[in-house]
């Protein structure tokens, strides 16, 4: 059982969290739901395209303008507390590695701290014990954040993958974060280049096989555009493509921005695996 928030989900149901960016600078929509009705008419959309958590980010993972602690909260802690107000039912995450930004978005009603940045601030996984919210507890191959990664090498990236999610994962739970809401993510492009993503994503299974969920980002990312060579705009069928790959071996998350393309694809596969019958069962039985 994963639970979050108010919501529970069952072993074989995959679950996507929308993104939602509160910044001028991101590297896909380019800042299009920095301002607060665009950013909220984005949640409506996902929401009714089949999303059950919003992923509200503050600043922008790759390099950039430099945005503080207060900085960030301001983008994002009015904005948690107005989406918790009119979608009191959907699972509200907040894309962040401090401390600061954690508590401040907990107590304007935030289920889950998305840290993606491989708890380069232990005390996140703190707040989130202290406020019961869940905690995604990723891989970044000790990257420090908003840097990209250069030269970097593994003599096994999957079992560096596990040791670091699974110690994350371990910590967390001992500190008090509810078991049922902690999930672990491979970090793609986070501390890796494109062949180490590759090999996360085919051998995803083995971190499916510890038990605890699994989360993957994988929406227009760098190691897709450079797979088919092709910019971030032309990557969606790259990452649908992914996307079945990884459902097929058990992820249960999907970080994602084009919400109804996945949930097509997410349907599609849990159908050819049985784990959800067809929306329509015509042919041949007329």
């Amino acid at each position: 059982m994963l639970r979050l928030g108010r919501r529970e989900f069952a072993a074989h149901e995959p679950v996507i969290m929308a993104i939602v960016n509160r910044t001028p600078d991101s590297f896909y929509d380019q800042g299009a739901t920095f301002r607060d009705e665009p950013a909220l008419a984005r949640v409506e959309q996902a929401v009714a395209e089949g999303a059950a958590i919003i992923d509200v980010g503050g600043v922008k993972a790759g390099p950039g303008d430099e945005v503080s602690a207060a900085e960030e909260a301001r983008r994002t802690v009015g904005f948690v507390a107005e989406v918790r107000r009119r979608f009191p039912d959907v699972v509200i995450s907040v894309d962040t590695w401090r401390h600061e930004v954690g508590e401040a978005v907990c107590e304007a009603g935030a289920d889950l701290l998305n840290d993606a940045w491989g708890g380069v601030d232990p005390k996140l996984a703190e707040v989130a014990a202290r406020y019961g919210v869940g905690l995604v507890c990723t891989h970044a191959g000790g990257a420090e954040p908003r840097t990209r990664p250069h030269r970097v090498t593994y003599d096994d990236v999957m079992a560096d993958i596990l040791q670091v999610t699974l110690g994350l994962a371990e910590r967390a739970a001992g500190l008090g974060v509810p078991r049922e809401s902690v999930l672990i993510d491979p970090g793609h492009d986070f501390g890796k280049n494109t062949r180490h993503s590759l090999e996360a994503t085919r051998r995803l299974g083995e971190m499916v096989e510890t038990g605890w969920p699994v989360l993957v980002s994988l929406s227009n990312k760098d190691f897709v555009g450079e797979t088919l060579d092709r910019p971030v705009k032309e990557r969606l069928i790259g990452t649908l493509a992914t996307t079945a790959v990884s459902a097929w071996l058990g992820a249960r998350v999907y970080r994602v921005h084009e919400v109804a393309e996945t949930r097509q694809v997410l349907d599609m596969v849990a159908t050819v695996a049985g784990h959800r019958e067809p929306a329509v069962a015509r042919r041949g039985l007329a």
